[in-house]
């Protein structure tokens, strides 16, 4: 059989540990054999970051905006830790962080849903992606310890001179201060990633802040929102049967909660980050769990939500088997081939990525699993496979499909 071919190339981020190991048994098992994989190829192994100070990452996201599409396998954001046991020159900032900077984007996470894994929440028959804002608020804070009586004051000098005041709290004695921010520029970049990526997928749009309480902050939030759908998604979701949805936070709790999935929830940063791992536990697993960088501009980047797995890297390094779940990371490369296919107008290409998500799926279902799948799977009596075995099952499921 004739491979496909790729008229444009993928941006291929390499990573670390045993991810980096299931990323290259991807490729020669389930993608070479069919495919004439043309990637621009980035080496972001923690390593060759450090060798490069971290440029081989601000260059692959700007490969990635040149391109439009790239795949990533997890890596290492370091710690004091990871310092010593790579022998490092700093402690090198996120990968994720730098790219998601260089490409303006917001990240959406998705659950891979397999008959025989029920969620904890039984009603939800459809996904829940998860869009967090990936700019300021908590994360990007200033902090003060109050030591004991005194007046406190949020002050904003413009470039004339000029103030503006606001008291925060008359202190009677210790405690704490914290001031946040966020910009109205990187607010309209989520905005805009959201309503494509809903547009994109044809899902409804829900998105969610406590405007009630923060007048302000989160109103305004909820404000830009509606002006960029009213202004330029209002007609396109009308057009495709899908609907943008505003509720306060913990309003959406509770209708996600009762829901059946088959949404999109827009959150801010902290809210996201919270509410994203909840979904994924409540789903089932993170390592069944895509996740999705996309710009305002168009740019996607896909990757598995989970990390290295470094506790069967070690393993691995030891000459002992494992069995890792690569379902994810087998998405992420099928996300980012069926997306070039879809914009090189390359049906070929797509529709093999979209066997290939199927075939994960129908090998599981199959009874052929890992051993971290079978703990959470109803299927009785699963076969399970090390972590070559499951990727060669696969593939003989794979070529059944084809």
């Amino acid at each position: 059989m004739a491979k496909i071919q790729m008229t444009t190339p993928l941006v291929e981020m390499d990573g670390d540990e045993m991810t980096r190991i299931l990323w290259q048994m991807i490729k020669d098992e389930l993608l070479s054999p069919y495919i004439d994989l043309k990637t621009e190829y980035y080496d972001l192994g923690l390593e060759n970051r450090n060798a490069t100070d971290d440029q081989v990452t601000i260059d692959s996201a700007n490969a990635t905006l040149k391109y439009g599409v790239a795949v990533k396998c997890a890596t290492i954001t370091p710690n004091g830790a990871r310092m010593k046991e790579y022998n490092l020159k700093e402690m090198w900032k996120s990968p994720n962080g730098t790219i998601r900077a260089v490409l303006d984007g917001t990240v959406f996470r998705s659950p891979i849903l397999v008959k025989g894994i029920v969620p904890y929440v039984k009603n939800w028959t459809k996904p829940i992606t998860i869009a967090r804002h990936a700019y300021g608020d908590v994360y990007k804070n200033t902090e003060i310890k109050v030591p004991g009586a005194g007046r406190a004051e949020l002050v904003f000098t413009s470039e004339d001179g000029t103030e503006t005041r606001e008291l925060i709290h008359n202190f009677d004695g210790a405690g704490i201060l914290q001031g946040i921010h966020n910009t109205e520029k990187s607010i309209k970049s989520f905005a805009r990633a959201c309503f494509a990526y809903a547009v994109d997928t044809r899902q409804d749009l829900w998105f969610s802040t406590k405007d009630t309480i923060s007048k302000k902050y989160d109103h305004t939030f909820k404000d830009i929102f509606q002006e960029i759908y009213d202004g330029e998604y209002k007609t396109k979701f009308e057009e495709l049967g899908i609907e943008y949805f505003y509720t306060l936070i913990d309003d959406a709790v509770a209708r996600v909660i009762r829901s059946e999935g088959g949404f999109i929830w827009a959150c801010k940063n902290y809210d996201g980050d919270v509410m994203s791992d909840m979904v994924a536990t409540a789903y089932g697993d993170l390592s069944m769990m895509t996740s999705v960088l996309v710009s305002p501009s168009g740019v996607y980047e896909y990757e598995a939500a989970h990390g290295t797995v470094q506790r069967h890297y070690y393993k691995h390094l030891k000459g002992e088997e494992t069995s890792t779940n690569s379902i994810a990371t087998i998405f992420a490369w099928s996300g980012a081939l069926k997306k070039r296919g879809e914009l090189d107008g390359n049906t070929e290409l797509a529709d093999f990525a979209d066997k290939l998500e199927r075939a994960c799926i129908k090998t599981v279902e199959d009874g052929k699993m890992t051993k971290s799948l079978s703990l959470i799977s109803t299927c009785e009596n699963p076969v399970i496979l090390n972590s070559l075995e499951f990727i060669q099952a696969i593939r003989g499921t794979l070529e059944e499909l084809m």
